[in-house]
């Protein structure tokens, strides 16, 4: 089930507390950024340190950072077993679904502290 069924099940139900939703995660989302943890390795390369090899397989794997509209950057990634499978954007895509996951334990305790308090 993803969230839109979930989000379509809840909206059947009348289930109308205080809660976070796809659209608040979404809206609170200030900006993305995505980068392969070779571009990271290149964009980081020292070349005094000697280290002139960066290994291919940090081609496979692909990160996302979220800032959310306070700055807390959030980050997610996903990574390809076989090369031959990669693909950058269905890689952008599982890496900013897994960041996203991560935001909604983040804005839900922050409702809960709200809730509390009020």
């Amino acid at each position: 089930m993803n969230d839109e069924q979930i989000e379509q099940e809840i909206q059947t139900k009348g289930l109308t507390a205080p809660r976070v939703t796809p659209e608040d995660v979404e809206a609170n989302i200030a900006s993305e950024h995505y980068f392969t943890a070779e571009q990271g390795a290149f964009a980081a390369f020292d070349p005094m340190t000697g280290a002139d090899v960066v290994p291919p397989a940090l081609s496979l794997l692909t990160f996302c950072v979220l800032f959310l509209r306070n700055g807390v950057p959030v980050t997610g990634e996903s990574a390809c077993a076989s090369p031959e499978n990669f693909d950058a954007e269905i890689g952008r895509k599982i890496a900013r679904q897994n960041a996203v996951a991560k935001v909604w334990p983040l804005m839900g305790y922050e409702l809960r502290s709200r809730l509390v308090a009020s």
